[in-house]
């Protein structure tokens, strides 16, 4: 029997090889392809980031246009995935709906039951404009309003928020929408992406991983933490606390804090960085400024007696309200952006596969137990 003891929930555990992103946690270091987020954030928009995902390098100018076109001509939905939407009851969640609904893409997918890796970026394509759709879709359904068509001409960051919105974005929310997908595209073997890893890897097809991964992302341990950042910044509003004394009377209690801490970063995490830049200068322009100005006062408060730094959770929360997007949206936009990562990693595992099988440490009775007739048990 073995002696060697793995961390728990595999923590520390190198499962895969990857050449996809890279995390140094004690430097607070993400990089997509050896390229470091910091750089990715200021210079590059969301349809190269995924292009950088997927090809392993940048696209040349011709390369990107035509990688954007692609993604552009991707938004088409069947007319049967608009009548599944409108089918489920109201109390269905976004994360629900967009679970399903990825779920019931593979029977209107004409290269369903191709794995070859052409296939699988053709598939990607597709999932990638699709999976925006869905969301953008499914919230003005269930608000009564009308399906807003997909302008070609528009990014990906602002069609999303024009089929969203059914108003043409500002160029601020547009850009800062953008560098929030780039910000969450991929971020290694997190729960979500092992998860579609681990389905790819018994050649069962992209749809079935992205499932999985948005099954696993709709977990409040994995997805879920900025909304449970803006609900408490909801709750100080309506009672009109002061957010310093209602968070501390939250840590007196022993209360959790979401948004702070991370299981890879040591120091603060590299994404929070932009987000939070983002969410000042967003509360700036729209002249609602409270949200930041609570978010950074927790935030300082927080690392003082706590030592915490925020994660990528913390922002995004004051980021996504400014921007006019409903809190049970957070975790769906989250898919909107990790989807390209996902099938990154999928491509990759089934571009070299081998079937994820690990052991577990047994911790149960000794062998041999004895069987006892079940006349003579106590």
């Amino acid at each position: 029997m073995s002696t060697a003891v793995a961390g728990r929930g595999l923590e520390g555990i190198v499962a895969a090889n990857s050449g996809i992103c890279w995390i140094d946690g004690e430097a607070g270091i993400l990089s997509y392809r050896g390229i470091d987020i910091h750089e990715l954030a200021v210079h590059s928009t969301f349809e190269e980031t995924t292009y950088l995902l997927w090809n392993g390098r940048l696209p040349s100018e011709a390369e990107l246009t035509e990688f954007t076109a692609q993604l552009a001509k991707s938004r088409v939905l069947d007319p049967a995935i608009i009548t599944l939407l409108k089918s489920f009851p109201a109390t269905a969640t976004p994360m629900e709906v967009l679970r399903t609904a990825v779920s019931a893409l593979s029977m209107y997918d004409a290269d369903e039951k191709d794995n070859l890796h052409d296939a699988n970026v053709r598939k990607s394509f597709r999932l990638t404009s699709q999976v925006g759709m869905i969301v953008a879709i499914y919230d003005r359904l269930r608000k009564g309003l009308n399906v807003v068509e997909p302008d070609p001409a528009l990014n990906h960051a602002a069609n999303f928020l024009w089929m969203l919105n059914g108003e043409k974005p500002s160029e601020t929310a547009s850009k800062t929408l953008d560098v929030a997908l780039i910000l969450h595209a991929d971020h290694e073997l997190n729960a979500s992406t092992f998860a579609a890893r681990v389905i790819a890897a018994t050649l069962s097809d992209i749809h079935s991983a992205v499932t999985g991964a948005i099954g696993a992302l709709k977990g409040p341990l994995h997805g879920g933490a900025n909304e449970a950042v803006m609900r408490l910044l909801f709750e100080i509003d309506k009672q009109g606390a002061d957010p310093v004394a209602f968070v501390s009377a939250m840590l007196a209690a022993k209360k959790k804090i979401s948004g702070f801490g991370h299981r890879v970063y040591k120091t603060e995490d590299p994404r929070a960085t932009h987000l939070r830049s983002m969410s000042e200068q967003l509360s700036k322009d729209s002249g609602v400024t409270r949200w930041y100005d609570w978010s950074r006062q927790i935030e300082l408060y927080v690392n003082a007696q706590k030592g915490l730094n925020a994660n990528v959770d913390f922002y995004s929360a004051s980021t996504y309200t400014t921007l006019g997007i409903d809190v049970d949206l957070f975790t769906p936009i989250f898919a909107v952006s990790r989807i390209a990562g996902w099938a990154a990693h999928v491509i990759e595992q089934l571009d070299d596969n081998r079937l994820i099988r690990p052991r577990a440490e047994y911790i149960g009775p000794a062998y041999p137990a004895p069987y006892v007739a079940v006349e003579e048990r106590g």
